[in-house]
């Protein structure tokens, strides 16, 4: 593929090569060179041997070639019929510092709060004017409030009470008591009755010190979470500590249900354990295994069928949790707000939503919950801004079956890394969180990624991190997402699980501040529940990624090959613990 001039001009000193076959008496130029961006796949390949007596493409420029060269032949000096001399970098003289242009005098204020003006050329004439005053005008402006740059004005604020939960016993009830969930057996039997594609359910508890158990594909993790004041986004929210669902299912036929990447296995060696989306070390498991109908399972009703069935059990204990006045272990304040004057940044959150097993659900009625809330791909997977507070008190239930280690399950978003670190970050003004779900089809994968270029416009952002769960196909989108904030000028970092085996196949110029998910030795998809998502350094990375964008710090390009050193140092730069990548068939 031969190069254009503009990336030319930034690889003169490049190894220079034919692109395609030439014939004596070429004048070489930009068309008939190769890009050496591409050289180290090509050599990995074998279609490429670079010679140690190939010339520079400065070397070659404008030269004639003496006989006829084929494709992928390094430029040596025997085939032209000139060779130019290198550049030799001048050291570049001191720039001087340019005087600013001056700024018009400002008036100075009287001690009365009037403006003196004062004209020289009327002889020392000056005249008092009230402040505020326009001339001409009847009368002063209303004065308004004044803010400070960067000061916080807090719109709304949602309080998170986590209380404490210290046992769980499937029984006769459901009820909470003394810090101990108690769950009524029985009620499996009403739950199946909400989705006739949900053949069964079972419920058991899993303690931390139980997990070496065999477990099904675990197809979601969820907090017990309620509203007891106020709606989504604001007033207060209780959440168990403590505990979480996990929901895992099979068809009839024992069909894990799953699409690319199944979890069953060992539960201490298919989650890992303290990553947003998962229960954490000390965490209670209350499993809810569920069995759809036969063939159900790569359709979007079977896997909501099992979500749905499972969220009516969570609401029992929700409605149990509302009236507890249990201990309250912590409170998190969660605000909503403006600061007015620091760079305005959006995250953009792409979701799965190309049919199949690939939905969410979007706001429903209680945290994390199933019902009331509207499935991203029924809104045609066009962009929907939530709050930071909204996303944070549960917004988002995550329906989607894709693999295993880079799925962002529900537990994930209402702890979202990002959107904790975009919100609270002193030096940002989070203006909102975008999801956008990925389409099928190129031609709507395009619509949608037009609509989401025409919301960053108009939110007039001064820049934005994008991420998306999975790799593959929705990386289509996730690029073009990419392209949409770049080509308007917006200053754009993405975050994806790339590494080896989701290695980008599609890019463009504004893909150039990206940022690992991955956590695995060999770089590939390894069937360990929430292990390459994003995490809190990942999120660390990515702000400071922006920060630096935004303010025109250059970033470095990435090496061609996944490189977790390259991760370290920056993690390093942070002052942030080393990733340490999972071996396979160890969890730590």
């Amino acid at each position: 593929m031969s190069i254009t001039k503009d990336t030319l001009q930034k690889h003169l000193t490049d190894s220079a090569v034919f692109c395609c076959r030439r014939a004596k008496g070429t004048v070489i130029g930009a068309d008939d060179l190769e890009d050496p961006t591409l050289f180290d796949d090509m050599v990995d390949a074998g279609l490429l041997t670079l010679s140690d007596d190939g010339l520079t493409i400065e070397e070659v420029l404008g030269s004639t070639l003496l006989q006829d060269v084929e494709a992928l032949t390094p430029i040596t000096k025997d085939v032209l019929d000139k060779v130019n001399a290198k550049s030799v970098p001048a050291e570049a003289p001191a720039e001087p510092v340019k005087a600013s242009p001056a700024a018009p005098a400002a008036p100075t204020a009287a001690p009365s709060g009037t403006i003196h003006l004062k004209i020289d050329k009327l002889e020392g004439l000056s005249l008092d004017i009230p402040a505020g005053t326009i001339l001409g005008a009847a009368g002063p402006l209303p004065a308004g409030p004044t803010e400070k740059t960067g000061e916080k004005k807090v719109i709304r604020k949602l309080i998170k009470k986590h209380i404490k939960i210290t046992d769980v016993e499937i029984s006769d009830k459901t009820a909470i008591e003394d810090g101990k969930i108690f769950i009524d057996g029985s009620i499996v039997e009403k739950a199946v009755k909400e989705d006739p594609l949900c053949v069964s359910m079972s419920l058991d508890v899993i303690y931390p010190d139980k997990r070496h158990v065999y477990t099904d594909t675990i197809m979601d993790v969820a907090p017990i979470a309620t509203k007891v004041e106020g709606e989504l986004g604001e007033g207060v929210t209780k959440v168990a500590d403590g505990v979480v669902f996990m929901l895992t299912g099979v068809d009839e036929d024992g069909v894990q249900i799953h699409e690319f990447g199944s979890s069953e296995g060992f539960l201490d060696e298919k989650m890992y354990f303290g990553h947003p989306g998962c229960a954490d070390e000390g965490d209670i498991i209350i499993r809810c295994h569920a069995v759809i109908k036969r063939l159900t399972g790569m359709t979007r009703p079977g896997p909501f069928a099992a979500h749905k069935c499972e969220d009516y059990i969570i609401q029992a204990v929700r409605n149990e949790l509302k009236k507890y006045d249990g201990e309250v272990v912590r409170e998190e304040v969660c605000e909503d707000l403006r600061r007015k004057g620091n760079p305005r940044v959006v995250l953009v959150k792409e979701i799965m939503g190309q049919g199949a097993m690939h939905d969410n659900v979007l706001c429903p009625n209680e945290p994390c919950g199933v019902m009331g809330g509207q499935k991203n791909v029924d809104l045609g997977n066009v962009p929907i801004v939530l709050t930071p507070n909204q996303v944070r008190d549960g917004s988002i239930h995550a329906l989607t079956c894709i693999g295993p280690a880079t799925k962002e399950m529900t537990r994930h978003y209402i702890r979202e890394p990002l959107v904790e670190g975009l919100a609270n970050d002193d030096e940002l003004d989070l203006i909102g969180v975008v999801f956008v779900g990925s389409p099928q089809v190129n031609d709507e994968k395009l619509w949608v990624s037009d609509r989401l270029g025409s919301l960053l416009e108009s939110l007039d952002i001064d820049g934005c991190i994008i991420t998306t769960e999975g790799f593959g196909n929705n990386h289509i989108d996730f690029i073009q997402h990419i392209g949409q904030a770049g080509k308007r000028g917006i200053p754009v970092v993405g975050v994806s699980f790339c590494a080896y085996q989701g290695q980008l196949v599609v890019g463009n110029p504004y893909a150039d501040a990206m940022v690992e998910e991955n956590m695995d030795h060999g770089g590939f998809e390894n069937d360990v529940a929430g292990c390459s998502c994003v995490t809190k350094e990942v999120a660390a990375r990515a702000i400071q990624m922006l920060k630096n964008k935004m303010a025109g710090v250059p970033i470095a390009a990435a090496p061609k090959k996944w490189d977790n050193a390259v991760i370290n140092a920056n993690n390093k730069l942070l002052g942030l613990p080393e990733t340490v990548l999972l071996d396979k068939g160890t969890l730590h």
